[in-house]
């Protein structure tokens, strides 16, 4: 039964099987944590435990499904019943199930940097700000930070701190702004990232009632990559965990760089403050590295003051030293890094998706890319356009998420004149202009067009209302049609597909190609596909229908690493060092090892800061 325990270190064996109160599992790089993990998870199943009153949360989809995958080696099929995932899919899954507490629809839209922008940008242009002073991401970034904090606009708006620092920084409208993107998001049947958390907070806040229910639910709960949750991230977990208080976190403060995504390390460092019971576990042995890479971690990290006090050690070889390679540009050194490239593959038969280049910031690439492409070696730049954020599957998602939720105002603006249909942007913004001023949603104003007339002439409004009469027929065929069967509707009928069919450039061929694998994946998932975390029938018959919701509820989080579809993976990979975590390769190379770039210019100033940096390079 436990032959599987016969796999771990002894550490790792007492830290998988000690599985009532909380616990706290420092994982150093490469110490099997993962493993950890799910043989604990696996363990409890074997125990009697039931999985539906399991809570694993991951960082990634990804991660989720691979450590599914491993506990059902392990239980069998009792392990589809867990509910793992990500915090914002899991998240989701309970906003949906609960959504009328806090008056929105169970089919909200969420919306991603793209939509928000976007939303901010108007927002700018109607109140006549100049978007150079409030720049979106800007705007965006500091709506953030206040939700991760758990502030609402209206909190946002009495505190003198946050106003001060506004009026300080130039940019005192953005109170205002927090609360006109909050009700437009409102209106809209939207959340963005942020609001998952921020209105799940909400939600167990202002309804003890559901959150009684969810910790009884919730008998045991685990978190991995416990060092990169943010304060809103920690304060549901602690809500969800206080009634068993089985609470079980996973990760290592040396691997904690993401602080400008709102990440707070203070999570991990003070976890035994919050939970004084806890019992802590160090996996300290690294199965993955060489003596030298793991010597080499050990003494960067040790001038770290604010650390927990481990020593990660290795049986493993010696293997190669680290190289370093001295250049006096960044032509230069790209012309190194190729050509060591090109050697070593040579030399060695190495494929190119066994190098990696790391550097501090995405401008660097330029130097490496011109010396990959001089000698022909084919290469990958992560943090490029996705293919979910390639223009023509944007355009299509927004057809579906009108079919699904009518109220969302960025899907509506984004195709209701595409293809042409003589719906100009004058019309669309006195329809916007309308909503407003009369407090009602756009759709509403969209379905009775004919009853508003200024401005607008009979012609327009008999096509606005014949786009109005497509949507609302989506909507009754959504509940009764597969998600292929609506989704190759809606391509069809709203004329997207002919206008890319029409386009014979290179560039509309593309297009229209990936249009067709969005299609094939869509046929895949209706008839194979799991239905998501986010659907409250998540725990219902897996013969269930699976339909164009359950679809979008499936992508709508996916993160950089779940939405990998270039077929040819046989590239070298370039990608930020914030990007390259989690991943392995057999040949690295970080660039940009100099003064005020990697240490970067930002973090001289601030102990914490620098110490960060070195996280990150370790």
């Amino acid at each position: 039964m436990n032959n599987y325990l016969d796999q771990l270190n002894e550490v790792q064996r007492e830290a998988v099987i000690q599985t009532d109160g909380p616990v706290m599992i420092i994982a150093g790089a490469g110490s099997g944590k993962t493993r950890v993990l799910t043989f604990r998870i696996a363990y409890l199943i074997e125990k009697g435990n039931d999985p539906f009153n399991i809570l694993a949360l991951t960082f990634t989809n990804k991660a989720a499904r691979e450590m599914k995958e491993r506990i059902s080696k392990v239980v069998g099929n009792e392990a589809r019943n867990l509910w793992m995932g990500t915090f914002h899919s899991v998240f989701a899954r309970i906003l949906r199930s609960e959504a009328d507490k806090i008056n929105y629809p169970s089919n909200f839209t969420i919306y991603d940097s793209d939509d928000s922008k976007s939303l901010i940008r108007d927002i700018l242009k109607e109140q006549n700000l100049d978007d150079k002073t409030y720049k979106p991401s800007a705007v965006l970034n500091r709506i953030s930070s206040a939700k991760n904090n758990l502030f609402n606009w209206q909190e946002y708006q009495q505190n003198s701190e946050l106003t001060g620092d506004d009026q300080s920084s130039g940019k005192p409208k953005m109170g205002l702004l927090f609360e006109l993107y909050s009700k437009r998001c409102f209106k809209a049947g939207a959340m963005d990232f942020d609001d998952i958390l921020y209105n799940t907070w909400k939600l167990f806040q202002e309804h003890p009632e559901v959150l009684y229910k969810y910790q009884t639910k919730f008998k045991y709960v685990m978190v991995d990559e416990f060092q990169d949750t943010n304060f809103a991230q920690y304060i549901i977990v602690k809500k969800l965990s206080a009634m068993h208080q089985n609470i079980c976190v996973v990760g290592d403060d040396a691997q904690s760089i993401y602080a400008f995504r709102g990440a707070n390390i203070q999570n991990i460092l003070n976890f035994e403050r919050d939970f004084p019971e806890i019992k802590t576990y160090k996996l300290e042995q690294n199965y993955r590295s060489t003596k030298t890479i793991v010597q080499a971690a050990n003494s960067v990290i040790t001038f770290n003051k604010n650390q927990l006090k481990k020593e990660v050690w290795t049986d493993n070889h010696h293997g190669e030293k680290i190289k370093l390679l001295k250049a006096l540009s960044d032509n230069e050194e790209g012309n190194q890094v190729a050509l060591s490239i090109f050697e070593e593959k040579m030399n060695k038969h190495y494929r190119h998706k066994d190098f990696a280049i790391l550097y501090r910031t995405n401008a660097q690439s330029r130097s490496m890319e011109e010396a990959l492409r001089r000698r022909n070696i084919p290469y990958r730049v992560f943090g490029g356009v996705s293919f979910y954020n390639r223009k023509e599957i944007k355009d299509l998602l927004a057809y579906f998420r009108m079919a699904i939720n009518p109220l969302d105002e960025e899907a509506m603006k984004r195709i209701i004149n595409y293809p042409a249909r003589g719906i100009g942007k004058t019309t669309i913004d006195r329809i916007v202009v309308h909503a407003a001023q009369e407090n009602v949603s756009v759709w509403n104003v969209l379905e009775n067009i004919h009853e508003f007339k200024a401005g607008i002439n009979g012609g327009i409004r008999d096509k606005v209302a014949e786009f109005a009469v497509m949507v609302r027929s989506w909507q009754v065929m959504l509940p009764n049609h597969s998600a292929y069967e609506l989704a190759s509707h809606i391509a069809s009928a709203s004329g997207l597909l002919t206008e890319l069919y029409n386009d014979r450039t290179p560039e509309g061929v593309s297009h229209y190609e990936n249009v067709q694998e969005l299609l094939n994946g869509i046929k895949e998932f209706s008839e194979h596909g799991k239905i998501p975390l986010e659907s409250p029938s998540a725990e219902q018959d897996v013969n269930a229908l699976r339909t164009l919701d359950l679809y979008l509820q499936d992508i709508a989080l996916l993160t950089d690493a779940d939405n990998d579809k270039d077929g040819d993976d046989d590239k070298v990979s370039l990608m930020t060092i914030h990007s390259s975590k989690g991943l392995e390769f057999k040949n690295v190379y970080i660039v940009g090892l100099e003064e005020n770039l990697f240490p970067s210019q930002l973090s001289v100033n601030s102990r914490t800061d620098l110490e960060e940096e070195r996280k990150l390079f370790m």
